[in-house]
């Protein structure tokens, strides 16, 4: 990033798994970033926010003005969303309203975090005009506020003439996401079998892989060739099988498959996700840099260290 093209930065949900690695490379290149979450925290430029209470939202914007919004915070998860439907909707669908409002106050340029949850049940090649052609339906509460995410946005650009550009995240992990039962499949794998607890592995499913820091890389890109109204997929081009995965962390732990339970699919989700990322290639130079055995190392030796 140049320094001399400094930036004014928010980052909503910035305490988060991707918001901090976010936040960290941002302010490596010369931008002042600010963060928003909902826990207390002490770190230089943050402000406690929930961006679900609009009061909340308005002080913060009244107080400060940024030349671009990263909007991260959200309520994460499938299951998450439906035992907690109301933080669900809450947040991602009246939180983002809120935002979208101050951007037409104070038109800011803002980068939304999509899902690769919005595909819902199609199987094919996930090209990002898919919804355009194809009916999609989204098989949970989670993915459908994520789509409405995206349609609220478009709605303000067409209505309100902001600019946004919105991004499809698929499988991102690495060093830094703590375990909750709600969080995706390789923290719930590793935290557990450390602690020699059993969890599930469905063998006829398949998932694309992204490192942190390679999804970072490319979410700041867009800061020097942000496309208003573009959308992008974040997903790499290789399908690693669940069961593969499993056997890499037990492997790194050294410990074998004994306490896995195995069973052939997981309901409400795509058995095979298979992205087309060309645009984010062209674009954002996104690329993988980290191979996948390599990355769940570097994860595993982290949760070795965060894990009681």
């Amino acid at each position: 990033m140049d320094m001399a093209k400094s930036k004014t930065i928010l980052v909503t949900g910035g305490l988060g798994f991707i918001g901090t690695g976010l936040v960290r490379l941002l302010k490596s290149g010369g931008h002042q970033v600010w963060t928003c979450d909902l826990k207390h925290s002490d770190q230089e430029n943050y402000l406690r926010c929930d961006i679900s209470k609009y009061r909340q939202i308005e002080h913060l914007f009244q107080e400060h003005e940024f030349d671009f919004v990263y909007h991260a915070a959200a309520e994460y998860g499938r299951w998450s969303g439906e035992d907690y439907y109301e933080n669900l909707w809450q947040t991602n669908a009246v939180g983002t309203k809120h935002l979208l409002r101050m951007q037409e106050k104070q038109n800011f340029q803002m980068i939304f975090f999509g899902s690769a949850e919005v595909y819902g049940d199609f199987d094919g090649v996930m090209s990002e005009d898919i919804m355009e052609r194809i009916p999609i339906r989204q098989m949970n509460d989670y993915a459908i506020s994520k789509w409405v995410n995206e349609l609220q946005i478009l709605n303000s650009i067409e209505m309100c003439g902001t600019e946004s550009v919105r991004v499809r995240l698929f499988n991102v992990y690495g060093p830094g996401e703590n375990y909750t039962p709600y969080r995706g499949f390789i923290p719930k794998f590793i935290h557990l079998a450390l602690l020699d607890r059993p969890y599930t592995v469905f063998l006829n499913h398949k998932r694309t892989l992204e490192y942190i820091d390679d999804i970072c890389r490319a979410l700041a890109a867009i800061l020097s060739n942000f496309k208003s109204s573009e959308v992008y997929n974040l997903g790499s081009e290789t399908q690693f099988s669940i069961k593969m995965i499993s056997d890499l962390i037990l492997k790194s732990l050294g410990k074998d498959d004994s306490k896995v339970v195995y069973k052939d699919s997981e309901p409400f989700t795509t058995k095979i996700k298979t992205p087309d990322s060309s645009k984010a290639k062209r674009d954002l130079d996104f690329r993988e840099t980290v191979s996948v055995e390599e990355g769940i190392a570097r994860t595993v030796e982290w949760f070795k260290q965060h894990t009681p």
